[in-house]
């Protein structure tokens, strides 16, 4: 059974409502088929109404439910032939990302990934999806290593942040993220890079320097959560929804601003709905990116990667007073 979300409390009533027609039908000698029509017909048009007005908190929600879609659950549907590997040659394993050698269509590939878990006991083990340092360079071996044998590198991104915790630091928390950004800046193979929950913070971006980078519509990008945002501008973590609304994060303003090439369409309600079709949208955009991407050689590709990051922020004009001084 999918879990519901705040605003979509009056779908839940008049679900509850049709199936309650639909119960009482079976027992009792009564049509009530024109009735049941009409709360359908009433419940789709509501559906199409919520869907497509969305505020950014509600896709926040979206992307934080806890049975959406995650790296492995992509994996098994995109996949074929997927071969684990662990490790980061010098500390440990970190459950938090998950990546390995995979074939995309008979086509070799490395693919990566945040990886949260469902359910209370797979969250402890896997850290709720927060990377430590090992998790990063886990990651960038299997990136070095897919860059020497020439496999195009996928990798999707789905955490609230890298694991802040003391541990974390002592291990070189924030040179892992950074010597990953430095290294995916200059590494000679496709990459590409896709969000498919939420994208929170250098731990998100420590897997986001591709090529091309996707959003699924529903899912979140942004340098801290709107909890934190909110805790900074105006000391008080209950005004996420107002920080959520003023951050851009969602993937519609994303592709206005320029930070992602293109935003892959939800199933109605949300990926958590369907899975499966969930999958068949992200194949689409993931095949057309790489026929574009592996047209391109070494050189090309981590030129490409240099210029869209270096227009990223870039305005057009000054004001005057700034231009005065």
């Amino acid at each position: 059974m999918v879990a519901e979300l705040e605003f979509e409390k009056p779908l839940v009533e008049l679900r509850r409502k049709i199936q309650e027609l639909k119960e009482f039908m079976k027992t009792a000698d009564v049509d009530l088929s024109a009735e049941i029509e009409k709360l359908e017909a009433r419940l789709a048009k509501l559906e199409n109404e919520i869907y497509a007005n969305l505020t950014p908190w509600d896709r926040v929600q979206i992307a934080r439910h806890p049975q959406r879609p995650t790296t492995l659950d992509y994996i098994e549907r995109l996949f074929t032939n997927f071969l684990e590997c662990h490790g980061d040659r010098c500390f440990g394993d970190d459950e938090a990302i998950v990546g390995g050698i995979a074939k995309y269509d008979g086509l070799p590939v490395t693919v990566i990934g945040h990886q949260r878990g469902k359910d209370t006991k797979e969250n402890l083990r896997r850290n709720f999806g927060m990377p430590h340092p090992e998790g990063y360079r886990k990651a960038l071996r299997l990136m070095k290593q897919a860059e020497k044998f020439s496999r195009p590198i996928i990798c999707f991104i789905d955490t609230k942040g890298a694991y802040p915790g003391k541990a974390a630091e002592e291990r070189g928390q924030s040179e892992a993220i950074a010597r990953n950004l430095f290294e995916m800046a200059g590494i000679t193979v496709p990459i590409v890079c896709i969000v498919i929950g939420e994208g929170g913070s250098g731990g998100a971006l420590a897997l986001g320097v591709g090529n091309h980078i996707h959003m699924l519509e529903n899912s979140t990008y942004s340098v801290i959560s709107p909890e934190g945002a909110a805790a900074i501008l105006w000391k008080d973590a209950s005004l996420a929804q107002r920080a959520a609304e003023t951050m851009k994060i969602t993937a519609h303003d994303l592709k206005a601003l320029g930070v992602i090439d293109e935003i892959i369409p939800e199933v109605k309600g949300g990926a958590h709905r369907n899975a499966d079709e969930q999958a068949k949208e992200i194949d689409r955009v993931l095949r057309r990116s790489l026929k574009q991407l592996l047209a391109l050689d070494g050189e090309e590709l981590v030129r490409q990667r240099y210029e869209k990051f270096k227009q990223m922020g870039q305005v057009s004009f000054l004001p005057e007073t700034i231009r005065a001084r």
